[in-house]
């Protein structure tokens, strides 16, 4: 180990940044997906709507856990 850095600190930010950083927009995206509608009436199947919101609403508690981390740290 180096005494400039921690190596294995180094790997886990990595790592969760690599998940969270790709996971959240993957999951905004797929809700945007499931509310999508090419249907001429415009609508869309109940499952679709509720799955798009639920992916919303996974990202905004995400958010919300970020900020309450940041914030929990600073105080």
């Amino acid at each position: 180990m180096s005494e400039y850095f921690d190596a294995g600190a180094l790997l886990r930010v990595v790592v969760v940044s690599l998940l969270l950083g790709a996971s959240i927009p993957a999951i905004f995206a797929l809700g945007v997906r499931a509310l999508a509608t090419d249907a001429p009436s415009g609508t869309r199947p109940v499952i679709r709507t509720v799955a798009g919101f639920a992916c919303f609403a996974l990202v905004v508690v995400a958010v919300l856990l970020g900020i309450y981390s940041i914030v929990k740290a600073k105080g």
